[in-house]
């Protein structure tokens, strides 16, 4: 009896360590799938921060750099999004209900933005809107659940990108050029290279032309065109971000008062999608999307779309100090869906 007493006992130890070695084993690959996720990101913007302090890299290069990505590069990409997208029904109703919360949160911004600080109360209600869907988001969620379910964070990105390089461009033209007459501002916001690339990217789309592409063999072309034009985006904003960086400590408490807003907003929009799609939230790996999605950094973009309403080189530190500071939360935020997630 107590021989048998003491195997049970043995093999209870056993698969006890046994579990105990599955799980460090388990939360170790997820822990190198963060690392192989987040390591690039901080890399590109330690280079910037570095090319900074050893001067390889002026300002003005610096501000070439951006210019080609904001002239050339995100029209094309914002374009190409719109073009291939799946513009159904029910994902429309998403990105219509987003795109309506995202400008709920800027006039909320707006009005909030008073207790930032007058120095950068024109940029808090921009850095309120979007989240990073591409670049971070996107790469998270495809390690918690494969990549056959990345069409939620890609919708909540069509979204996104309306708001950057829709509205975005047109408030921004609108604090910009304030004694501009109504025509003159109509045609600046209609010439704008982000807006043109959202509405011939919905009419290729309507029009169906992918398809045509496909049907006389030219879509490979396309397809390796457009990733040839595409792959330097990501490298040059992080890059960017980096060289802006610079924490001055005077203003840590207008960061942690503007990260502190962001997570209130982006909470109560979590809470909308209960509301509003309470069928989609009971689906785990939905309802996985939107709490990663709305715990992420505001998108990369958006201190390009900004540099026209800054005067000193502080504001644009600002803004990318913010948005590494934000990061942190992404990664507190996926570690905890990570060990809790229902699937």
């Amino acid at each position: 009896m107590i021989e048998i007493t003491l195997i049970m006992t043995i093999l209870q130890v056993g698969v006890l360590s046994c579990q105990r070695l599955f799980l460090h084993i388990y939360f170790m690959e997820d822990l190198m799938k963060v690392i192989e996720t987040l390591f690039p990101v901080f890399f590109m913007m330690f280079l910037g921060i570095l090319s900074r302090s050893k001067n390889w890299i002026n300002w003005d290069q610096k501000e070439g750099a951006k210019k080609i990505v904001f002239k050339i590069l995100f029209p094309a990409l914002i374009f190409h999004v719109i073009f291939v997208s799946n513009l159904s029904t029910n994902l429309l109703k998403q990105i219509v209900f987003l795109d309506i919360a995202w400008i709920v949160v800027y006039i909320i911004g707006k009005i909030l933005s008073r207790y930032i600080g007058e120095r950068y109360r024109k940029l808090v209600p921009f850095l309120l809107m979007t989240c990073e869907g591409g670049n971070v988001a996107l790469p998270l969620y495809i390690t918690l659940v494969g990549s056959a379910y990345a069409l939620n964070i890609v919708t909540f990105d069509v979204a996104g990108i309306i708001i950057n390089f829709g509205l975005v461009p047109i408030l921004v033209s609108r604090q910009v050029n304030t004694g501009q007459s109504s025509k003159g501002l109509l045609k600046n916001i209609f010439t704008n290279s982000f807006v043109l690339a959202v509405i011939l990217g919905v009419l290729a789309n309507l029009l169906g032309l992918y398809g045509i592409l496909e049907s006389i063999e030219l879509s490979t072309l396309y397809t390796n065109t457009i990733t040839a034009v595409l792959a330097p985006i990501t490298g040059i904003i992080l890059f960017t971000l980096g060289y802006d960086l610079k924490v001055d400590l005077s203003t840590l408490k207008s960061l942690l008062s503007l990260v502190v807003i962001r997570l209130v907003l982006c909470g109560l929009i979590i809470g909308g999608f209960f509301l509003v799609f309470p069928g989609l939230m009971a689906n785990p790996y939905f309802k996985t999307a939107v709490l990663l999605y709305f715990m992420c950094p505001t998108g990369f973009p958006v201190p390009l779309q900004l540099s026209a309403l800054c005067d000193g080189k502080d504001q644009e530190s600002f803004m990318s100090a913010f948005i590494s500071v934000y990061m942190f939360i992404t990664l507190v935020a996926y570690t905890l869906i990570t060990i809790f997630r229902p699937f």
